[in-house]
């Protein structure tokens, strides 16, 4: 029971990684588990799938969006009032932008990107800190990309934002180890779910080509020749935050495919 007893915090409930995170963390035996989404509905969704998968688990409910300092803090303070303590957050919430080269980027689109990728990201580890730092416990997790790595067409304001995480996850890690923090980076690339479903379902379309094919040109790419799932990469994610990774802290925990390797 990779989380058994832990109280964890999963922001950007969507209908991929995000809920997929928390479902995952309900299957490994969290005690309790706060969820941030900016829509109810989708909140109501996610904790249908966390009680389906473990019953016992209690479940904090609340409409979060990141780029609101304050409703970051109402996050993190109701889940301690609530369940006493916070071990870990997982960062999922993401905005992937307008498509569009770095040298003719609409800079007002990458503002919007920033503010919810790195600032929203800080804002939700920032609401956190106070209450890991009184307890001399706790585990972040921050999600970052491949495209930081491996440029990807169109990427370029989504890579830039999380490349900014890149760099701060490693300070982040240096001044809250002293109080038994950790934080670290799950580094995702083509991950099997409703998002990339829906890209390969459009781009075989584009292309005049099957959607197997489609699969197989991407999967060409990647050491295990396919294409990770959602559910693989939630729980390198979660595994970061839980007692097995106790040693680690300031690293990147590569989780796809093998496609990150230098």
């Amino acid at each position: 029971m990779l989380l058994k007893d832990k109280v964890v915090i999963i922001s950007g409930i969507g209908p991929g990684l995000g809920v997929q995170r928390a479902v995952e963390a309900a299957r490994y035996g969290a005690t309790a588990i706060a969820i941030g989404a900016r829509t109810a509905e989708k909140l109501d969704d996610a904790e249908r799938r966390i009680k389906e998968v473990n019953s016992e688990c209690a479940v904090l409910k609340q409409v979060t969006d990141i780029r609101d300092e304050a409703q970051c803090k109402q996050l993190a303070e109701s889940t301690r009032d609530r369940f006493g303590r916070i071990d870990g957050l997982v960062n999922s919430a993401f905005f992937w932008g307008t498509p569009g080269t770095a040298d003719s980027a609409d800079l007002k689109g990458w503002r919007e990107i920033f503010e919810t990728n790195f600032f929203g990201t800080m804002q939700m580890t920032q609401a956190v800190t106070p209450i890991m730092k009184a307890q001399k416990a706790g585990a972040i997790t921050i999600v970052s990309t491949l495209a930081t790595m491996k440029p990807h067409t169109g990427e370029a304001g989504y890579a830039a934002s999380k490349g900014a995480l890149n760099v701060v996850t490693k300070y982040l890690a240096g001044e809250l180890g002293p109080f038994n923090i950790r934080v670290n980076i799950a580094r995702m690339g083509w991950m099997w779910g409703p998002p990339v479903q829906a890209y390969i379902a459009y781009a075989s379309k584009e292309q005049g080509i099957s959607e197997k094919q489609m699969y197989d040109s991407v999967a060409a790419n990647i050491p295990l020749r396919r294409i990770v799932t959602d559910e693989e990469c939630a729980r390198a994610a979660l595994f970061l935050i839980s007692d097995h990774a106790s040693a680690i802290t300031g690293a990147v925990l590569d989780a796809n495919g093998g496609e990150g390797m230098p």
